[in-house]
């Protein structure tokens, strides 16, 4: 029996090697000697097996039926030849006879260890496809084992005999790996292939940006905060759209961390892809606004039958709507799923728009009701005069030049330098905002943008 002892201490390698239990390992010695035992006697032949872990040895019975006439030399035998093992065998009673390993064979060994070989594939692509088949759009890590052809082949660390491959055309072509290096990559889909179920991994979808925003913001695990739409020019640039199931937490600001940390992390693993985060709204106007940041977009018209958003943006705001060769537009137009137009506050009113373009925003609305009495470094003789002339608000007084203010009613000199210094410091200090800054729109929604630290924040 050395040899069923040389092939018990094989599989049991071979459990140890492929992490199998030891009812998988008994199938397959079973499989395997069946596939031995048909390739020696017939198709149709039966036995049982008795394995002896203590003695290390294998016991193989072969079982045959008791005919009158036999049909199938595999699986029956004459009642002639039974009686000359016991000649009180009748016809229907079963025939045991050992079959010792010398007996199987070259090529009856070479069968079960290829129908071993097989049935252990088969339990390993089995277990791929249940273990990643509900894992579609979650982060896997693996290391380099090669690239070729542009394709980086991957190994996993549980899942070693998995075909785990990123193609070319879902890599970020800015990123350069070499073997040996860790990676992380998001599970875009399991194709099948003669060879077995592949696993197909992504750096350059848009769902490998929302995975690794469920890995740093804790909230989107807890369904707090969820992510609506995803825009990306891969290496470029990405636009987020969240949304809070909690009036309480602001879903651009559980994004983006404390001081930025959470969305610095994400461009980190991005190479220093710049990041767009924006609230999500289900009314097209106000999403296609929120989704144009940084730019400041005066007013929107939507065509709900085209699905097309008209949006029109002051002559400084322009390009920055536009972005670097479209881009800003091309994302937002993405984000929202609507075809976006964009026009200048010109190119709109030529074209026969109507209607005001530039609403007072919020913030101007209430400065610009302030009363005049309530403002410091105004003289109350100033005052007095502003309204004899019917000057009473702050709005009233913006727009005065030098030459109305000299022609007011009982205006002195020395009131006149007051309000003309005044009027200069108020519009020096409007002046002195950075043009990045973006202005506060109507309905203030918060917004977001990260980018690598050596690149600006606007375009």
């Amino acid at each position: 029996m050395a040899g069923s002892a040389e092939m018990l201490a094989a599989f049991r390698e071979l459990a140890a090697t492929k992490q199998l239990e030891r009812n998988d390992l008994l199938d397959l010695l079973q499989d395997g000697i069946h596939a031995a035992l048909m390739r020696k006697f017939g198709p149709n032949v039966k036995f049982e097996m008795k394995v002896d872990e203590l003695n290390g040895t294998i016991q193989i019975t072969r079982l045959r039926y008791v005919t009158a006439e036999v049909e199938d030399t595999s699986l029956e035998v004459s009642l002639e030849t039974a009686r000359f093992e016991d000649p009180e065998f009748e016809v229907g009673d079963v025939l045991e006879e050992d079959v010792p390993f010398v007996e199987f064979g070259r090529l009856a060994v070479q069968a079960a260890k290829q129908r071993i070989i097989q049935r252990v594939r088969e339990g390993e692509r089995s277990k791929i496809r249940e273990e990643f088949g509900d894992r579609i759009g979650q982060l896997l890590a693996g290391e380099v084992q090669q690239i070729e052809r542009g394709k980086i082949v991957l190994i996993l660390p549980k899942f070693r005999e998995a075909e785990s491959i990123i193609p070319y055309r879902e890599q970020n072509h800015r990123e350069h790996f070499h073997q040996g290096d860790t990676m992380r990559a998001v599970l875009k889909r399991l194709e099948e292939t003669p060879k077995g179920p592949r696993l197909v991994l992504s750096r350059a979808d848009p769902m490998f940006v929302a995975a690794l925003f469920g890995l740093e913001v804790p909230e989107i695990n807890q369904g707090i905060v969820e992510i609506r739409a995803i825009a990306r020019e891969v290496g470029s640039r990405t636009k987020v759209a969240v949304i809070s199931r909690d009036d309480a937490i602001d879903p651009v600001g559980a994004c983006v961390g404390l001081k930025g940390s959470r969305v610095q992390a994400v461009v980190n693993e991005l190479g220093g892809e710049r990041i767009d985060i924006v609230p999500w709204s289900p009314d097209p106007e106000r999403f296609a606004r929120l989704a144009l940041a940084p730019a400041r977009v005066a007013k929107v018209f939507s065509v709900a039958e085209t699905k097309t958003i008209q949006a029109v943006v002051d002559e400084d705001q322009l390009s920055l709507a536009i972005g670097r060769n479209g881009q800003n537009v091309r994302l937002a137009s993405e984000l929202t799923g609507w075809k976006i137009d964009l026009y200048s506050s010109r190119e709109w009113l030529e074209r026969g728009g109507e209607g005001p373009l530039f609403l007072p925003t919020a913030e101007e609305e209430i400065v610009a009701q302030v009363p005049l009495s309530d403002l410091k470094g105004l003289s109350q003789e100033l005052i007095d005069i502003l309204a004899q002339g019917g000057y009473k608000m702050l709005n009233d007084v913006l727009d005065l030049e030098r030459e109305d203010i000299a022609k007011l009613p009982g205006m002195t000199p020395t009131a006149q330098e007051q309000l003309v210094e005044f009027l200069a410091d108020l519009l020096e200090d409007e002046e002195e905002v950075p043009a990045a800054k973006e202005p506060v729109e109507p309905d203030p929604e918060p917004t977001a943008e990260a980018s690598a630290p050596s690149e600006s924040v606007t375009e």
